[in-house]
Parts: structure tokens; sequence; C-alpha cells
């Protein structure tokens, strides 16, 4: 399925910088102290593992996507596997809610490394600057995908350059005894911390809605998937490497969000700070820009089927309405909760939503030509990820867990509402 000649918008470079844009996000940050805990100095290979786990996920999207490519993504997949019923709904309903929250979360670590520069990290310009990211990132995307794509090659590149060099620094100046295999954990500690991990990579499923903006999805859209999935686990394998081998995991686990900037000063000194933060500030951008990216052709499909009610499928001048509602969603959390204590549903949901896809390949694999074995090895590595997900984070964290039965069970009773009333306008 080729795009008419004259409407290309997308390359197949762009699309992978749309993924690696929503992965490499504030994470990295977040991640490396939380995991460090778990892994110790062994960080590094929970992240090749997790990328190894995402590469598995990425086959199965990749066939999908050169089968049936869609606007409407991943949910595209879930509809061809199960019909356009209840399932689906419900898993779409999940998957745009967990959208909201991520970008509602990643805004707000926006607006806490801008208000540390310009209004010494006052929460009130937090959320006025994490407000005023999501308003000109939804002005942007509404533009249209040519531009979503250009601002986020810029992003990318800059992120990107920056991290290479930070990884080539520390690593040129580490301390490879930090790194040495006598010190790493138990092995089931390691595994456990990919459910830590594995989260840092969810954002490649965002490339499965280019689809409609790529001239030659069946064969780009694999390209893009693959691509962005390497990038990232080399991103990720090398500034781990570079931090845990210029500080103990001690260090680390206590410097938390700023781990990365300390292990920049032995070699760059407070530059090392100023450059982290420039960082943060071009990740979060770009992740929020690829967050709100898959509304407008995800809810636009969605209408179309049935599964969404039509005015999803409408505009407001030049504003798609899914994209004015993830926005405002998104918007609503920042302003009105600690988007950091519910931060873990958005990945407990996609991990989810992956798996209940990678269970509807299996109805489609004779069609896509996928390799069931690795189908399967597939589902178990992701399911495996949200239950021990579930029994560390989520068992620790009960106002997450109360918010994801929350939103599991709103999404149902919405589904089966709008269904139902559906029938009776058709009636």
């Amino acid at each position: 399925m080729s795009a008419p000649p004259g409407t290309k918008r997308m390359t197949v470079l762009q699309a992978t910088f749309i993924g690696v844009g929503s992965m490499v996000g504030a994470g990295i940050f977040a991640l490396l102290g939380a995991a460090g805990a778990v892994a110790g100095s062994a960080v590094w290979l929970s992240f090749l593992i997790a990328g190894i786990i995402a590469a598995l996920q990425g086959y199965s999207f990749a066939k999908l996507g050169a089968q049936y490519p869609s606007g409407g993504g991943i949910l595209t997949f879930l509809s061809r596997g199960f019909g356009e019923g209840h399932l689906t709904g419900i898993g779409s309903w999940l998957f745009f809610s967990a959208g909201s929250i991520v970008v509602a979360m990643i805004a707000s670590s926006f607006g806490s490394y801008a208000s540390s520069v310009v209004a010494d990290g006052d929460p009130f310009w937090a959320k006025v600057l994490a407000v005023a990211l999501v308003l000109v990132m939804t002005g942007l995307n509404a533009v249209g995908p040519t531009a979503v794509a250009r601002v986020q090659s810029v992003i990318v590149i800059v992120v990107l350059g920056i991290l290479v060099v930070f990884a080539a620094v520390t690593i040129a100046t580490w301390n490879p005894a930090l790194l040495a295999p006598s010190g790493y954990p138990a092995v089931q500690e390691i595994v456990a911390s990919v459910a830590l991990t594995f989260f840092a990579f969810l954002g490649f499923g965002v490339i499965t809605f280019t689809a409609k903006d790529l001239p030659n999805p069946a064969r780009q859209l694999p390209r893009a998937i693959y691509l962005a999935i390497a990038i990232a686990t080399t991103i990720y394998v090398a500034v781990s490497l570079g931090v845990f081998g210029t500080l103990t995991a001690d260090q680390v686990v206590e410097y938390g969000s700023t781990a990365l900037a300390e292990a920049a000063k032995p070699v760059l000194g407070q530059a090392g700070y100023v450059l982290m933060v420039i960082t943060a500030l071009f990740s979060t951008t770009g992740a929020v820009n690829a967050g709100l990216y898959p509304s407008i052709g995800m809810t636009a499909h969605l209408a179309s089927v049935g599964q969404f009610p039509p005015v999803f499928g409408r505009s407001v001048g030049r504003f798609p309405v899914g994209l004015l509602v993830m926005a405002a969603l998104a918007i609503t959390l920042v302003v009105g909760f600690d988007v950091n204590k519910i931060a873990s549903i958005g990945s407990a949901v996609a991990l989810l939503v992956f798996s209940a896809v990678t269970v509807a390949h299996f109805r489609l694999f004779r069609i896509t030509g996928a390799s069931i074995v690795v189908l399967v090895i597939a589902l178990i590595t992701t399911l495996g990820t949200f239950i021990v997900f579930c029994t560390t984070t989520l068992a620790e964290e009960p106002t997450s867990a109360i918010a994801l039965v929350g939103i599991i069970a709103l999404s149902i009773i919405i589904d089966f509402v709008w269904k139902a009333s559906a029938r009776r306008s058709r009636a």
C-alpha cells in the first residue's frame, strides 16, 4: 500500500526520529537511579535485555504494519485480529487514556527542568511551563505531519548528539573496576530490573501511526521500527556504561535524576550539568511532540470504524478533535494532579495493549508471514515484564494500582455506553 504520487510527507528517518524522540525522553534521567537500586552496575545489561524484548515486539508490529498500514497504528492491528467489538474498543480507550497520562507526565518533567532554570523551581511556574509546552506542541501537530517530522528530527539530532558526546567522554575516562561482573547482583535482580528499563522503549509503538504519512509503509515502516529500537538500545547501553563506569551504584541511586550531570562533572565540570539540563529540555519537548502525534490518525481511524464517536473524526478549524481532547486531558492532569504518582499507569497500559496486539497477531500470522515462535517469545517476555512490574512497582504504589483499575473500569464503561447509544441511534 503506497501513497499516491506527490503525497509523500515523511521519510523513514523522520518516522524513526518520531519513535526515538518518544523513547529517549526524560525516562533515561529517572530510570538510571531506580534501575541501579535493583541491578547495581549491571544496568547496562538490563537495558540490553529490554532492547531485545522491544525488538521481539517490534518484529510483531513491523509484520503487522507492513500488511495493514493505517493511521490507526497498533489499534488497527487489534481490530484486524479481534474485529470491531468491545475488546478492540476497550483497548482503544485505554491506549488513548494512557497516551494522555504519558504526555502529562513528560510535560511535567519539562516544567520541572525549565522552572529550575528560570524560576528557581517554583511549582506554580513548573505547571505553567508544562501547560505552555502542551499548547505549543498541540499547535505544531495541528500544522501537519511534515512540520512535526521536521521539528522532531532537529530535536532528536540535538539530544542524540549530546548523549553521544556524554557517553564518549565518560567511557573514555571510566573506571573499569566499577563495572566488574564480580560486583553484579544475582541474575534474578538483573531480570527484575528489566521491568523498569523496558519502559524506556515503549515509545516505539508510536512509529506504527506514521504509516499514513509514509509513501511506501509496507517497506518503510519495518525499517523505521528496527532502526529506532537499535538507536535507542545503543544510546541506553552506552549512557549506562558511562554513568556506572564513573559513579558507584550507590552514588547513582543517591543522585537519581541528576546522575548523568554528576557523571559528566569529572570531565566537563559545571558545563556537564548545563549540558544535561539542555538535553532534558530538548528530550521532553520531543517526547511531548511525539506523544501527541498519534492522536490525530488514531482517533480519526477509530471514529471511521465506529469505535469512537464521529466527533473524533472532525476538526475545529485546523485542530483535529482527537488532538484537542488528548491535549485537554493532559493539561487537566498537569494542573490538577501530581502526575508522577500515577505516571507508571501509562507504561502498564501500554504493556497490556502490546500483549493484546501480539495475541491478535496469532490469528493473522499466516497472512503477515510472521514466525509463530518469535510471536510466542514476544508475548511471554512482554507479559512477563508486566507481571514483574505489577508485583514490584505497582505493589509499592497503591495510588497507581487504584488508578490503573479505575482507568480500566472507565474504559469498559465508556465503550459499552457509547456502543449501546450508537445501536439505539441506528434503530
